[in-house]
């Protein structure tokens, strides 16, 4: 989408009454993710956090709950979703689609892990390769949609995925005492700006995104979403080059920050989860936790920062 395109596209405001209403959908069909309170080393020592354990969600991904969200208020005729993803959201797709009884295909880039490949084959997709990044698999995407007359999502810029990825802050408000800050990986912004119109005004939500994949970060400088290039540890699940519309929208409506960490960074704290937790997650997944360890975040005396470990989906031999 080009800069006119983009400035003159009307984006639908999401507000927490939508995400209520993506809870009640889909209470039942998606897990209540647990939170775990603990200690983490940080540069000066200890840092008390609270992790949010969406990885422990259906597919290894918070993106089931949009996906779901979605379908769940699509056109009955609806028999076929089309989807463009780097692995997560495609398996989120397949995943949902399989629950409501639809076929489902996902064109991923020729980068996508072959680990997230395979799990969208065991969910019944079809998986269709196209082009080295996102953006030439979703301009694909699009065109097959209209080929197959068919439902397509969208991996983060779809107003019931952002509402369904919501649900994760209504939660943490039931779980968490007080309104501690929220550390959220970033990619195309979808779980960002879901938890930020969940939470409101009353809660303050940080984007973390890798300094190869700055999103959010160069958006906010421009005060517009921009092109980015994309090379990071974490680039099969926040490879978006673009920030989200949506995003955009929330996060200058409720100042969301952006902080950067390094590849480094995130791969010391995957690791860091699996040898102190025994905790498997992909490098998208320690991403926010990764700004707690490198320094980036510095939580405030008595804080208890609440730590989002957002997907799973990873080849265990990385590790």
């Amino acid at each position: 989408m080009n800069d006119v395109a983009q400035a003159t596209r009307k984006i639908k405001r999401l507000y927490r009454s939508d995400v209520r209403r993506a809870r009640r959908l889909l209470h039942g069909q998606t897990r209540k993710t647990p939170v775990f309170h603990t200690d983490v080393q940080g540069p000066r020592g200890p840092v008390p956090v609270t992790l949010k354990l969406e990885h422990l969600q259906h597919g290894g991904t918070f993106k089931v709950r949009g996906c779901l969200n979605a379908l769940l208020q699509a056109d009955p005729a609806i028999t076929h979703v089309v989807i463009a993803s780097g692995g997560n959201a495609g398996i989120a797709a397949a995943l949902a689609s399989s629950l409501r009884g639809l076929s489902c295909t996902v064109v991923v880039p020729e980068s996508a892990p072959h680990t997230k490949v395979a799990a969208m084959w065991s969910h019944g997709a079809e998986v269709l390769w196209h082009g080295t990044t996102y953006a030439e698999a979703h301009r694909y995407a699009s065109q097959l949609a209209r080929e197959r007359r068919a439902m397509q999502l969208h991996a983060y810029d779809l107003p019931a995925i952002v509402a369904g990825a919501g649900v994760v802050g209504l939660e943490i408000e039931e779980q968490v005492r007080g309104r501690p800050p929220v550390l959220v990986a970033v990619g195309g912004g979808g779980l960002v700006a879901g938890i930020s119109v969940a939470i409101g005004l009353r809660g303050r939500v940080i984007g973390v995104e890798p300094q190869g994949a700055p999103t959010l970060h160069k958006a906010l400088a421009a005060g517009r979403p921009v092109d980015v290039d994309v090379s990071s540890v974490a680039s099969d699940a926040l490879g978006a080059n673009r920030i989200g519309d949506i995003a955009m929208e929330v996060a200058q409506r409720y100042a969301v920050r952006s902080l950067l960490v390094s590849d480094d960074a995130i791969v010391m704290a995957r690791e860091y989860l699996w040898r102190e937790f025994r905790i498997v997650v992909e490098p998208a997944g320690a991403t926010a936790l990764a700004a707690i360890q490198s320094g980036a975040y510095v939580p405030a005396a008595g804080e208890r920062p609440v730590v989002v470990l957002c997907g799973a989906n990873t080849d265990l031999a990385t590790l």
